[in-house]
């Protein structure tokens, strides 16, 4: 199969047997127009060697290698032995990776199949980032519910369908980018456990950070406050000091931009009421 996909501003050729079927979501960015800058090929491999270069990151589920051609990674998934995939960079717009025959079956979950392709390098380089979130779109505007995961991001999102008429994009991830001067959420093809996943461009109103609380309260973070509780829930390779540090320019500018809310709520009608007065009035 030979297909192109965009994702945000990114472009690409994808490359891949018969044998693998990408998951519905991911199918949703598709295309049949533009010029691929980017193209991956993916192949099944019985046996895939790792490179012999420096190690950047060493985990059970992740090993990352620097290589003269870029960046290679050992693929697995946490409490699972072993590895599913070899992703390495041939050339400035060129991958390929190598899958284990005995995992194919794993790769109709959107995270794994996603994480082959080290996306998040791509949407670093254009200026993009990715935050944990639950996209919501109010108005015309996108409100973006952040937390570590369980905290309630999707419910909160919900809460604002059932007595507001929004309507959730994404129920656990969105795609940050400055556009024609505004910071816009963006579709992405992970989803988390909520089931939803639009492709969909919306200009950001707030990023709202939740906490529960047996009572609603809401205030405006700092500019220090609000960096700190974003920067936990943006995808970021550490690792690499030059990502790392253009990440860090794009929260700047963002923050320079768009409000962040500290919502410390309940599931109730009345959470949606605080935020509102906070965002509308």
């Amino acid at each position: 199969m030979d297909k192109l996909f965009r994702i945000g501003d990114f472009c690409f050729r994808l490359q891949y047997p018969e044998e693998i079927t990408p998951p519905p979501n991911f199918l949703i960015f598709e295309t049949e127009t533009g010029e691929p800058e980017y193209t991956y090929t993916i192949r099944i491999a019985e046996d895939f060697l790792p490179p012999e270069d420096k190690i950047l990151v060493n985990r059970a589920d992740l090993v990352v290698f620097q290589t003269e051609t870029g960046e290679s990674r050992l693929l697995g998934v946490k409490g699972m032995p072993g590895f599913y995939a070899l992703y390495r960079e041939l050339a400035p717009h060129r991958a390929e990776v190598l899958l284990a025959p005995d995992r194919l079956r794993g790769l109709n979950i959107d995270p794994v199949f996603t994480s082959l392709l080290a996306l998040e390098r791509r949407m670093v380089q254009r200026g993009s980032m990715v935050l944990h979130c639950a996209y919501m779109q109010y108005q015309d505007e996108a409100i973006l519910f952040s937390a570590p995961s369980e905290t309630g991001k999707t419910t909160q999102a919900n809460l604002w369908g059932k007595y507001r008429g929004g309507r959730t994009i994404n129920g656990d991830r969105a795609l940050l980018s400055e556009l024609n001067g505004r910071w816009t959420a963006r579709g992405w093809p992970v989803c988390g456990t909520s089931e939803i996943c639009n492709n969909q461009d919306t200009p950001i109103r707030a990023i709202v950070m939740l906490s529960q609380s047996k009572e609603n309260t809401v205030r405006l973070l700092k500019p220090h406050e609000a960096f700190m509780l974003l920067y936990g829930q943006i995808t970021v390779n550490r690792w690499d000091r030059a990502s790392t540090a253009q990440t860090l320019d794009r929260m700047e500018s963002l923050l320079a931009q768009v409000p962040v809310y500290q919502l410390a709520c309940n599931i109730s009608e009345d959470a949606v009421r605080c935020l509102e007065t906070a965002l509308y009035t």
